[in-house]
């Protein structure tokens, strides 16, 4: 049975949201040295940071919410293969137009100079 890093890191998951921002900043720090370092388009250890980045920011998040309800202006893409089975009820791609709008309309509401949502 492989061992699932993502697992592992879970494991010592903690609501200490700078313990928890210290592990995602060593995730960022390891997975670029894996893309730095990449042997390879399809490079193992490219994926499995990719996947430990994907769970310490899922980590973080989940503990700046707990203790200070707050949370990131980030989120995980959801994988190809869930896209594939998913889809507007009627089968076209009306409204995906819509959709982006709106994420955008979003996005342009962060002031990143000062952090705070307008």
């Amino acid at each position: 049975m492989p061992l699932c890093l993502a697992q592992v890191y879970r494991q010592g998951m903690t609501a200490d949201p700078r313990a928890a921002l210290d592990r995602f900043i060593a995730a960022l720090e390891a997975h670029y040295t894996a893309v730095a370092a990449r042997r390879g388009e399809d490079d193992p250890a490219v994926d499995d940071a990719y996947y430990v980045l994907a769970d310490a920011y899922e980590v973080y998040d989940e503990a700046l919410a707990q203790v200070h309800g707050e949370a990131t202006p980030f989120y995980l893409a959801e994988d190809d293969e869930d896209d594939d089975d998913e889809g507007d009820e009627d089968g076209d791609d009306e409204g995906d137009e819509q959709d982006f709008d709106d994420q955008d309309e979003e996005l342009d509401q962060v002031d990143l100079s000062d952090g705070v949502s307008r």
